[in-house]
C-alpha cells in the first residue's frame, strides 16, 4: 500500500467515503478565510482529509495570544504572517494537498475571485462583516458557506447558501452586545469543537452526503456541554439589505460617518466625516443621498444601519475599516 493510498485507508473504508469519495476531495477545492482559532482545526482536517486544493485567506500575523486556541503555530512563528506558518505546517503534516495563500483583508473587491475557484466556501474569519460579504458572493453562484462564530464559551456552525438561504435569510439583522474575543475572551477547546464542526460540515457537502447539510444551524455551549440547533431551509431572503463596500467606492456626494471614537481613531481616513456612535446615530440629519457607516468590524455600522432604517432611511452602505 503507497502512502498515498495508506494515507486514507481509516477514511475510506466508510461507506460514506470510499474510493469514490476520496476522489471527490481530491479534485475539491476550498476557500478559507481565517486562519486563527476557527481556522486552525478547520485547515488540520481538511488536510488530514485530503482535499485537493485549500486556498486560505488572512491578513494577520501570529501573536502570542493566539498561541493557546490556534495550534498550528509555535513560537517561532509569532510575527510571522499566519498564512505562511499555516501552509508550512500543514505541508510537512500531508504534502499532497496543494496550497495557496493570500495575506490580505477579505474585501468587498476581492470576495468575487477568491470565491469563484472554490467548490465550497469556510467563513473562519468570526467578523460580522467577513460574514455578510461572504454570504452575498456565496449566494450569487450559488457556492455553499459554511460560517461559524465562538466568544466566551457559546458558539455555532451552519450551512448556508449553495442552493439553500443565505445568512442574511435567517440573520438580516445583527443585535449583539459587542463583545468580542478581546473584550470577552474564548476558551480554545470551544473553539476548537466549533472549527471541527466547520470542517466535518464541509466534508459533508464535498461528498455529497444526505441529507443536506444546508439549511442548517448547530449550536454549542461548553459551559453546560450542550448542543442545540435550527433548521432553516425555506427562510426567505431580504427583499432589501444595507450593502459591504470597499473604501475606495465611497464617493465624495456620500455622507461618511465613522462611528469610532476619537480615542480609538483619531483621524478618520474619510474627510469631513461626521463622528457619531450606534447610541448617537439619531443625531444624524438627513442631507439626503447615501449614507456610509464605517467602523473597524462591521458590527457596529451595522447596528447603526438598523435604527436608522427604522427612521426612514434606505440609501446605505457599509465600510469595515479593520
Amino acid at each position: 500500500m503507497t502512502t498515498g493510498t495508506s494515507r486514507y485507508a481509516r477514511q475510506t473504508i466508510l461507506g460514506e467515503v470510499g474510493p469514490a469519495g476520496q476522489a471527490k476531495l481530491a479534485a475539491a477545492s476550498v476557500l478559507v478565510v481565517g486562519a486563527g482559532g476557527l481556522g486552525c482545526p478547520v485547515l488540520q482536517y481538511l488536510v488530514g482529509a485530503g482535499v485537493g486544493r485549500i486556498t486560505v485567506v488572512d491578513h494577520d500575523t501570529v501573536e502570542v495570544t493566539n498561541l493557546h486556541r490556534q495550534p498550528l503555530y509555535r513560537m517561532s512563528d509569532i510575527g510571522r504572517p499566519k498564512v505562511e506558518a499555516a501552509r508550512d505546517a500543514l505541508q510537512g503534516f500531508n504534502p499532497e494537498v496543494c496550497f495557496d495563500t493570500v495575506a490580505e483583508r477579505l474585501t468587498p473587491q476581492n470576495v468575487a475571485r477568491l470565491v469563484a475557484g472554490a467548490d465550497v466556501v469556510v467563513d473562519a474569519a468570526d467578523s460580522f462583516a467577513v460574514t455578510y460579504i461572504l454570504s452575498d458572493a456565496c449566494q450569487a453562484v450559488a457556492k455553499p458557506l459554511v460560517s461559524a462564530s465562538v466568544i466566551g464559551m457559546t458558539g455555532y456552525a451552519g450551512a448556508f447558501c449553495g442552493g439553500g438561504p443565505s445568512y442574511r435569510a435567517v440573520f438580516p439583522e445583527v443585535s449583539v452586545d459587542g463583545g468580542t474575543c478581546d473584550t470577552v475572551g474564548v476558551l480554545g477547546t470551544a473553539v476548537a469543537v466549533l472549527g471541527g464542526l466547520q470542517a466535518h460540515l464541509a466534508l459533508h457537502l464535498l461528498l455529497g452526503l444526505e441529507p443536506t447539510v444546508l439549511g442548517r444551524v448547530v449550536t454549542f455551549d461548553a459551559r453546560r456541554l450542550a448542543f442545540g440547533g435550527f433548521g432553516f431551509a425555506g427562510s426567505l431572503e431580504p427583499e432589501a439589505f444595507v450593502p459591504f463596500i470597499a473604501p475606495e467606492e465611497v464617493s465624495a456626494d456620500d455622507t461618511v460617518v465613522d462611528l469610532r471614537g476619537l480615542d480609538e481613531a483619531p483621524v478618520s481616513p474619510f474627510a469631513g466625516a461626521e463622528r457619531l456612535t450606534v447610541d448617537t446615530i439619531e443625531l444624524l440629519s438627513s442631507r439626503g443621498g447615501r449614507v456610509v457607516l464605517c467602523c473597524r468590524s462591521g458590527q457596529r455600522a451595522l447596528m447603526a444601519a438598523d435604527r436608522l432604517r427604522a427612521r426612514g432611511f434606505s440609501d446605505l452602505a457599509l465600510v469595515a475599516l479593520g
